[in-house]
């Protein structure tokens, strides 16, 4: 029993009229008889009652007329969905993140992505970026939003956030008062850090800052999270140097020192596997490196 066969009698059944029918099938009438007569050998059944002037459908037919409607509707069902699913206009997404990218930057690339493809459903995990690095090569992510520089040979990274780091200091803290602070003043001082662990390429890359200063920084206590090592700057622990744009959301509690002129960024990418990228992590990629440049103007880049 083919589809053909059935889309012609359904076809058939709904006009009682082989002439009609076989014009909107785009079809001989001879050949529509003979597609009906097929269907009829493979049912073992007769499903039409005819004659030179009128058509009817048997009790059989009557059966299967419904059944076919049915089957035929959920066909074509099936052919939309994949057809969307092939296109990214739906399917699943599960996207990493790294905490500190939650304030601005991935809410509005979600709610970007899903206004433009309400199809899609995602599921969004919090993990530092070694962490998310490992779940997309074991296929547990999709997608990643990493704190850069990120270099692995089989994983793609596009940036989407850059930011100046800063130097963060509690309020009450000596350094505090000091009109000209660079960071060659932070030389004896403990440091607290999002920790290597969790990002190394990262903790390179602040850490770079003081070493082109002329010391190496002296971490005191690490974290893998921006928001605990600002809590224990606010206690006095130690020193940071953070992005920007986190310490600006706690600037009644902080000292913040921007460092615009060490040419050193924070930056945020999304990260996916190198080999079979999918139509869908293709929208998504896009939707994020648009919204780039108005949050590159926003942290003051």
């Amino acid at each position: 029993m083919e589809l053909k066969h059935l889309r012609s009698f359904v076809k058939v059944a709904q006009l009682l009229s082989f002439s009609r029918a076989a014009r909107q099938l785009h079809l001989s009438q001879p050949a529509l008889s003979t597609q009906i007569k097929l269907l009829e050998t493979d049912l073992g059944v007769r499903l039409l009652d005819r004659n030179r002037r009128i058509v009817r459908l048997t009790p059989a037919g009557q059966a299967l007329l419904v059944d076919a409607a049915n089957l035929l509707q959920q066909v074509a069902d099936t052919e939309q969905r994949v057809a969307k699913i092939a296109s990214g206009d739906t399917g699943h997404l599960r996207i990493g993140f790294v905490a500190s990218a939650t304030a601005e930057i991935v809410p509005a690339i979600v709610l970007a992505f899903r206004k433009k493809y309400p199809g899609v459903s995602l599921d969004l995990k919090n993990m530092p970026t070694s962490q998310q690095v490992g779940a997309l090569r074991s296929g547990i992510l999709d997608a990643g939003f990493v704190r850069m520089p990120l270099q692995e040979e089989d994983l793609t990274v596009s940036l989407i956030h850059r930011e100046p780091f800063a130097i963060v200091l509690a309020k009450n803290h000596p350094l505090a008062r000091e009109k000209n602070l660079y960071v060659r003043h932070l030389a004896r001082e403990p440091f607290v850090a999002y920790g290597h662990s969790w990002a190394p390429s990262f903790y390179e890359s602040w850490t770079g800052i003081c070493r082109r200063a002329g010391f190496t920084p002296a971490v005191v206590q690490e974290t893998g999270e921006m928001e605990t090592a600002l809590a224990l700057v606010a206690a006095g622990l130690g020193v940071a140097i953070l992005p920007e744009g986190m310490a600006r959301r706690h600037h009644r509690v902080f000292h913040i020192k921007t460092l615009q002129q060490e040419k050193t960024y924070s930056e945020i990418g999304i990260a996916t596997l190198r080999e079979g990228r999918t139509p869908l992590l293709d929208h998504l990629v896009l939707t994020a490196r648009q919204f780039a440049p108005v949050m590159q103007t926003r942290s003051g880049r």
